[in-house]
């Protein structure tokens, strides 16, 4: 099958460093394992106690310039998850972050996740060597301005809302470097309903810059069950592999991110296994990755 190479953008960075230390010798080195027509795009998170990051709060730590330079011996762009929303002037010295960019910098072809204009116009100013990546937490749920959004110079990538995942009428119509931008948020399990996602953002954003605000309490339905899989694969925002080939690629669309950065490694491997494997090597990948005649489930 001759199509347009997909670029998955996945999650964990950090939080499933070690995850992908297992896990990408075993894709380079089993290639065949996998679709042809898919690679890794990046894989985007950030470390503990990082001020600017947004979306997720991360509780892990690993060196970071061991993080890069991994990634970079695999050939894959390593994005940092900047996206607090409340960044005001004051935040743009904090030494971690600084530092954290000036490492990703020296490294070609490395991104920051951004939702604040702040920050982009520092980075853009500080570490010219990154590319910039507008965040889905800024909840552009209009199509114009989410096209305005993509016709800004700025961003390499702009990942589009989930509710406008399916806009097909609306999608279709832009041009192929317009095109070429979108990113699609494929798994999400949120409820399409929602209408306090912002505001859930913004208290991780709040809680990340060290100010004490209460946790946001989802009022979603079935929001106790916490995330599942096939609770993600009903939403009707909810993009498969085959809706990916036989729509979005034929749409000309080839970027798609994968969320997860707080869930569990295993999900991540199912994620992978789903999006990534060949059915016929999901048992092989499995079996490569923790899989063994001794393990016990309980």
């Amino acid at each position: 099958m001759n199509i347009k190479k997909v670029y998955y953008h996945l999650p964990g960075l950090f939080e499933f460093y070690d995850f992908y230390e297992k896990f990408l010798p075993l894709y380079r080195n089993k290639r065949h394992y996998f679709f042809d027509w898919c690679e890794i795009g990046s894989i985007y998170g950030s470390p503990a106690d990082c001020i600017w990051s947004g979306g997720r709060i991360s509780y892990v730590n690993h060196d970071p310039d061991k993080v890069f330079t991994f990634m970079k011996d695999f050939n894959i762009s390593a994005r940092l998850t900047f996206s607090n929303s409340m960044i005001r002037q004051e935040h743009l010295s904090d030494l971690r972050c600084n530092e954290l960019c000036r490492l990703l910098s020296e490294i070609n072809g490395n991104g920051v996740i951004v939702h604040s204009d702040i920050l982009l116009n520092y980075l853009k100013e500080k570490y010219s060597n990154l590319y910039f990546v507008s965040s889905t937490t800024k909840v552009i749920v209009d199509l114009n301005e989410f096209v305005d959004e993509v016709n800004q110079n700025d961003f390499k990538y702009v990942v589009i809302d989930f509710r406008l995942n399916k806009a097909f009428a609306e999608l279709k119509n832009l041009n192929q470097i317009q095109k070429d931008k979108v990113e699609f948020l494929c798994n999400e399990c949120c409820w399409i309903g929602c209408k306090d996602r912002k505001k859930c953002y913004e208290t991780v954003s709040r809680q990340n810059l060290g100010i004490d605000c209460a946790d946001h309490v989802c009022k979603a339905p079935d929001s106790n069950e916490g995330y599942r899989f096939s609770k993600a694969m009903q939403n009707p925002s909810f993009i498969s592999k085959n809706d990916i080939l036989q729509t979005y690629v034929p749409m000309g669309f080839s970027n798609f991110k994968i969320e997860g950065r707080d869930l569990g490694n295993a999900l991540l491997l199912e994620f992978i296994l789903y999006y990534m494997v060949k059915p016929e090597y999901q048992i092989h990948v499995r079996e490569e990755m923790y899989l063994d005649t001794m393990l016990d489930l309980f």
